[in-house]
């Protein structure tokens, strides 16, 4: 950062660390006792779709890579695109097992971050529930580095159960670099994976 930039206020955006995912499964261990939240067994990548023949060799080097276990019972990975033309792509994993998820989650944010992809990832998300019904996502911006908690009021309404969102940033804050700016806090409403 030049001196110039310091004087104007700029400063440099936060390198994204995908290696910030791995702290999710003992965050699940901290969720769960604190607000009886757990896993789903679902998480789902989202990013810009992008066109050519690059972006869809990478796009099925992460449907091999993910596909691989369906020889063993695995379930295949989904890809879908949002109202707003974003590409998801969803993952399964046994509930108990959050670390298998997360390392698929990894691969795919890795994959397209090596092919060049990296200003396409927008967020990833690991879904989590509770015996009310209440459902929850811990939200990974890939560009700022941070997780912020999402939660939809159960019944469909586009309606968040803020109480619950803070209440998860308090439990989580040893475990994740969490969002300080709540207006980062974006909804991801209709989001495959929670």
């Amino acid at each position: 950062m030049g001196l110039l930039d310091t004087i104007l206020g700029r400063s440099k955006p936060v390198r994204p660390d995908l290696d910030q995912l791995f702290a999710v499964p003992s965050a699940a261990l901290t969720l769960q006792a604190a607000t009886g939240l757990v896993p789903t067994g679902l998480g789902s990548v989202c990013f810009a779709g992008v066109e050519g023949s690059a972006f869809a060799r990478v796009r099925q080097d992460v449907r091999e890579l993910l596909d691989a276990d369906t020889v063993r019972g695995g379930v295949p990975v989904e890809f879908s695109r949002d109202a707003y033309g974003y590409t998801w792509l969803l993952a399964r994993q046994p509930p108990e097992d959050t670390a298998a998820l997360v390392n698929d989650l990894h691969a795919v944010n890795t994959l397209l971050q090596d092919g060049g992809f990296g200003p396409q990832l927008l967020c990833s998300l690991v879904g989590f529930r509770d015996e009310r019904g209440r459902a929850l996502a811990l939200v990974y911006l890939y560009k700022r580095g941070t997780f912020y908690p999402f939660a939809p009021v159960p019944g469909g309404a586009e309606k968040r159960d803020n109480q619950l969102e803070l209440e998860v940033r308090a439990a989580l804050g040893d475990d994740l670099r969490v969002e300080q700016d709540l207006s980062r806090w974006f909804p991801v409403w209709g989001a495959p994976g929670f």
